[in-house]
C-alpha cells in the first residue's frame, strides 16, 4: 500500500528537522536574547512599585554573582591566552602581527574619533539651555593634565611589580602641599601644588598584557627546553575555556537580573532621557553607522566574506557586552565563539582579543569627541577648525588611556576639556546617562576587537602557513634525529 503526500506536507517534514537543528545550535543565543528582553520588561514593570532597596538587591543578586564569576576568569584567561598565542609563533611573525594589530587599532580609533567630531558638528546635540547655572571656576573639579594621563599610561605599561599589577594601577594626583618656612624668626605658610604618584584598586591590564606578550615571545624562542612551560599555559587556557562554557549557560539569568536591577535603580529615567535625548541619539547613531556600515564594508573588502553572517556569529558576545557594559566580561565568550564557531586561527585570537580588550576602545574615542563638542556647544563656544582637529587627536590618544574604572571615560573627558581650555562644570550631567550610553559604546569596543581578529587573521594567512610548514619540518627533523640515536 502506497501513501501519497502533497508537496506542502513533504516540505513541512523536510524543513522541521532544519528548524530544530537551528534552534538547538542557537539555543544559548535565543535564551540570552530572551533574558535581555525579560530583564527590560521586569525592570519597567516593577519600577512604578518603588520596591525597597532590599528587594532591588535581591533582584540584582543573580546578575552580581554572574559578573563576579566572569571577572574571576578574566585575568587567568588573558595571561594564558597571550602567553600561549605568542609562544606558538616565532619572534619575527609575532612582530608582524603586533605591528598590523597596532596600525589597525590606531586607524580605527582615529576614524571613530573623526566620526564623533563630524556627528557632533553636524547634529549639534548641545543646547545652551541645558547647562548648569553659573558655577564659580574655583568650584570646578581639579583634574590631572593630558600629559599626566599619558605618562601614567607608560608607567602602567612598564609595571614594576607584576603581582601588584593584578590589583592596583598607578596614577598621578595633584596634591596641595603646605610648608611652614621660618625666615628671620617669622613663620610663613607656603602652599603649592605637587604631583604625587598614588595607587588605586583595579587590575593594571596594560602592564599584564605587556609582560605576557614579552614573556610569551621569548618563551617561543627557547625551543624544546621551554615546551613544558608552553604546555602548562596551554593547559591552563583549555581549563579556563571549559569553565567559560559552563558559565555561559547562566548568562540569560545573569543578564536578565543585571538589566532589571539597573532600570529599577536609575532615578528619573524618562526625564533624563528627554533632556539629553539629542546627545543619546548622536552617540547611538554613530555606533550604528560604524557597526552596520563601516565595519561591514572593511570586513567585506579585506576578508571577502559575508560580514553580516560574521556579525550574527558574535551576537552572543555583543548582547553580553551590552548588558554588562563591559568588554572584558564578554571576552571569554567571544574567544570561545572565535575558536569553535567562527574558525579564526587560535594564534591570532589569543593575541588580538586580549590586547584589543584593554587598548582598542573605538566606541570610547567616538564618545569622547561627541561629548567634548556637546559640552562646548552647551557653553555657547564656537569651535574653529584648529580646535576640532585638537579634539580629534586628543580623543584618539586618550581613548587608549581609559581604564576599567566605572565612568572612567568621563574622567578622561575632564582632562580633554581642560587641555583645550573649556569649562567642565557641565560634565556631571553626563553621569546621569552614562549607564545607558556606555552600553552602546561598549558594543563598539567589543565588535572592533572581533572584526580586528578576523581581518588580522586574513592578512596574516601567508605567514601563518609558513610558520606551520616550518613547525612540520622541525618536527620531522627532531623525529629523524631521535630515530638515528635509537
Amino acid at each position: 500500500m502506497v501513501i501519497k503526500m502533497c508537496d506542502s506536507e513533504v516540505s513541512t517534514v523536510r524543513s522541521k528537522p532544519k528548524f530544530e537543528k537551528w534552534v538547538t545550535k542557537n539555543m544559548l543565543l535565543i535564551l540570552t536574547l530572551m533574558g535581555v528582553l525579560f530583564g527590560g520588561a521586569i525592570g519597567f514593570s516593577l519600577r512604578p512599585l518603588r520596591l525597597s532597596q532590599t528587594a532591588v538587591i535581591l533582584i540584582s543578586y543573580p546578575g552580581e554573582l554572574y559578573m563576579r564569576i566572569l571577572k574571576l576568569v578574566i585575568l587567568p584567561l588573558i595571561m594564558s591566552s597571550l602567553i600561549t598565542g605568542c609562544s606558538s609563533l616565532d619572534a619575527k611573525l609575532n612582530g608582524k602581527i603586533a605591528l598590523r594589530t597596532l596600525i589597525y587599532f590606531i586607524s580605527t580609533s582615529m576614524f571613530n574619533a573623526l566620526l564623533g567630531v563630524v556627528l557632533g558638528v553636524t547634529l549639534h546635540p548641545g543646547d545652551p539651555g541645558l547647562g548648569v547655572s553659573s558655577i564659580a571656576e574655583g568650584n570646578e573639579r581639579k583634574t590631572s593634565s593630558v600629559l599626566d594621563s599619558i605618562l601614567d599610561m607608560g608607567r602602567n605599561i612598564a609595571a614594576d611589580n607584576i603581582f601588584q599589577a593584578t590589583f592596583q594601577q598607578v596614577y598621578t594626583d595633584n596634591v596641595n602641599v603646605t610648608n611652614v618656612l621660618n625666615k628671620n624668626g617669622t613663620k610663613q605658610i607656603v602652599s603649592k601644588m605637587e604631583k604625587i604618584l598614588k595607587y588605586r584598586l583595579g587590575t593594571n591590564n596594560l602592564g599584564i598584557v605587556f609582560f605576557c606578550i614579552a614573556f610569551g615571545t621569548i618563551l617561543g624562542t627557547t625551543g624544546p627546553t621551554g615546551k613544558p612551560i608552553k604546555e602548562f599555559f596551554s593547559l591552563v587556557f583549555d581549563v579556563i575555556m571549559k569553565m567559560v562554557k559552563g558559565i555561559l549557560w547562566i548568562t540569560p539569568v545573569g543578564l536578565c537580573s543585571i538589566i532589571a536591577g539597573k532600570i529599577m535603580t536609575v532615578a528619573d529615567i524618562w526625564l533624563i532621557m528627554s533632556q539629553l535625548a539629542w546627545l543619546i541619539i548622536t552617540v547611538v547613531l554613530g555606533v550604528f553607522i560604524y557597526q552596520f556600515i563601516i565595519l561591514q564594508l572593511v570586513y567585506f573588502l579585506i576578508v571577502r566574506k559575508n560580514p553580516f553572517r560574521y556579525y550574527l556569529g558574535v551576537l552572543q558576545g555583543t548582547l553580553t557586552a551590552f548588558a554588562a557594559a563591559s568588554t572584558a566580561v564578554a571576552l571569554p565568550i567571544n574567544m570561545d565563539l572565535m575558536d569553535n564557531e567562527l574558525e579564526i586561527d587560535p594564534r591570532i585570537t589569543r593575541f588580538v582579543m586580549p590586547v584589543g580588550c584593554n587598548t582598542n576602545l573605538d566606541g570610547t574615542a567616538m564618545f569622547l569627541a561627541i561629548s567634548t563638542i556637546f559640552i562646548a556647544q552647551m557653553g555657547g563656544y564656537e569651535l574653529g577648525t584648529g580646535t576640532l582637529i585638537t579634539i580629534w587627536f586628543t580623543s584618539t590618544i586618550m581613548s587608549f588611556a581609559v581604564t576599567s574604572v566605572p565612568s572612567s571615560a568621563l574622567v578622561i573627558l575632564f582632562m580633554i576639556l581642560s587641555s583645550i581650555g573649556l569649562p567642565n562644570h557641565n560634565v556631571p550631567l553626563l553621569f546621569a546617562i552614562d549607564w545607558f550610553v556606555d552600553r552602546f559604546r561598549t558594543t563598539n569596543n567589543m565588535l572592533g576587537d572581533c572584526y580586528a581578529a578576523a581581518i588580522i587573521d586574513k592578512l596574516s594567512k601567508k605567514e601563518l602557513e609558513e610558520c606551520d610548514q616550518e613547525s612540520d619540518l622541525n618536527y620531522k627533523h627532531q623525529k629523524k634525529t631521535i630515530s638515528e640515536i635509537v
